[in-house]
């Protein structure tokens, strides 16, 4: 390993760990303080949180990877998210803003879900509770895998004698690393830290495309046409209508992910709301045009110097192996840290206010005072960072696969009930458990019968977030409709 890249490796740690201890001091007296930041986040910190702790690993090494194997069809898994968090920012943001203060200064989407519908309050925060650190779980253990890849690809040989594989090296430093200012800052540490990962990942993703295409090498892209991929370059080659369909569905997840709405929460005012928008999408729409640069123009660099890519999510760690200077080696890694990092330590944090406000305060210790309720979440980081770690022990775990799992969960569990809590005054408390039930057993169910890699009968198959969404908001509207005796609640 080149002296220059662990130089910029070693500042970027400090640097991350640094704002955690500023952190520390800023917001960790109080569980508002420690899970929300005090709900002071301006609309640029808050955008580029969101983003960073949306995109983790995949977006460096899943995306690419899939690009890299198939061709341009993969990106409208981009086009689909791009569409969703769109949507998501309009619909849900400024009202789960308003909302989440107004019933009750809800720190956590359970307490939030708890309060809108009081007569299904401990079933609703139970079960939300368990989803949340079931499939937090998981996709933390996604990002660890990302860490694990990056240092068996690019640290390899590192220390020979080390006692561990080389991946396993990595697993376990990506999560020292991120449980330190996790646990340390909390959500403002977090958010601070999501903002710099956010503006590392832009720039690398900026820099990376064009040197693959115009660098020493690349052949100012007139390579892309000999990849010996069939419709490598065209976005509807091959693509059957399930592919279509589940590609363009993973928008429908952003609607259910805790750790991207969590930061509407955290924003300062509901009036921010619109500035956050433009900047949080500005940023996605630079981060995923790079990402399918990476993936489009790496395989046309691979093929003109006949490299071989034993693992295709390592194409972004080749490139920056390869290309750059050690210095700029060392930030592009950075980068790709940046994105593993600043997912897990969100998912971390969300996993952590669930067990500490959900389990608990609620069932164990109802009068805990703010430090003990803090030093609990601490301790509920580490517990769930501890199980990602074993569940991505597993070298050979595909980065893009799990993230998927775990998004589809979210999306279905979570997406139709937050939808529908924020808009339609005429929900229940009962539809709102049938619903999150309905999506995450029927995603998980989906998974289990192998009916995302083969329909019955069919080659192909269709992405467990579809069924799990539509059978969720069936759920809800049906149910709701069965128990609309109870007390309605006015929505802003």
């Amino acid at each position: 390993m080149k002296t220059g890249t662990l130089i910029t490796l070693a500042i970027y740690f400090i640097g991350m760990l640094g704002i955690g201890l500023f952190a520390w001091k800023k917001s960790t007296e109080t569980s508002e303080g420690y899970l929300l930041a005090g709900r002071g986040l301006s609309p640029m910190v808050a955008s580029l949180s969101a983003g960073a702790s949306d995109m983790s690993g995949w977006l460096l090494l899943g995306l690419p990877g899939a690009l890299y194997l198939a061709g341009l069809s993969q990106a409208w898994i981009g086009i689909g998210l791009f569409v969703g968090a769109f949507v998501n920012w309009v619909v849900v943001a400024p009202r789960l803003r308003e909302q989440s203060e107004r019933y009750n200064n809800s720190l956590t989407i359970p307490e939030f879900l708890a309060n809108r519908f009081p007569e299904s309050a401990v079933m609703l925060r139970v079960v939300s509770a368990l989803v949340i650190v079931v499939f937090f779980t998981v996709y933390t253990a996604s990002g660890m895998v990302g860490g694990g890849k990056l240092f068996e690809t690019a640290f390899a040989g590192l220390l020979p004698n080390a006692a561990m594989s080389d991946y396993q090296m990595g697993i376990w430093i990506t999560a020292l690393v991120v449980l330190t200012y996790t646990m340390i800052g909390g959500f403002l540490a977090v958010s601070l830290t999501d903002f710099v990962q956010g503006v590392i990942m832009m720039l690398a993703l900026i820099v990376m495309p064009l040197v693959v295409m115009f660098g020493p090498g690349g052949s100012g892209g007139d390579s892309l046409g000999q990849v010996p991929v069939p419709g490598f370059l065209s976005l509807t080659h091959g693509l059957t209508i399930l592919g279509f369909i589940s590609a363009i569905t993973w928008g429908l997840g952003y609607f259910g992910q805790p750790h991207i709405i969590v930061r509407f929460m955290a924003l300062r005012s509901t009036k921010d709301v619109p500035a956050a928008r433009r900047i949080g999408m500005s940023w996605m729409f630079v981060c995923l045009l790079g990402s399918i640069g990476v993936g489009i123009a790496g395989r046309a660099y691979a093929q003109r110097n006949g490299l071989v890519l034993d693992d295709p999510e390592t194409i972004f760690i080749m490139l920056a192996d390869l290309l750059f200077n050690p210095l700029i080696t060392g930030f592009l890694y950075a980068a790709l840290l940046a994105a593993i990092m600043s997912t897990i330590s969100s998912q971390l944090l969300v996993s952590s206010s669930s067990l500490t406000e959900d389990f608990y305060r609620l069932f164990l210790r109802r009068n805990a005072s703010e430090r003990e309720a803090v030093n609990v979440g601490r301790v509920s980081v580490a517990l769930v960072a501890l199980a990602g770690i074993l569940i991505a022990r597993n070298p050979s775990s595909g980065v893009l696969d799990l993230v998927s799992h775990a998004w589809a969960g979210f999306g279905a569990a979570f997406g139709p009930l937050i939808l529908l809590a924020l808009t339609w005054k005429r929900m229940t408390g009962a539809g709102a458990v049938a619903g999150l039930v309905t999506g995450a057993v029927v995603v998980a169910g989906w998974i289990a019968l192998g009916w995302d890699q083969h329909l019955p009968g069919m080659s192909a198959g269709l992405y467990e977030i579809v069924p799990g969404f539509i059978t969720a908001w069936i759920a809800i509207v049906v149910v709701s409709g069965m128990t609309r005796s109870q007390p309605r609640v006015a929505l802003s």
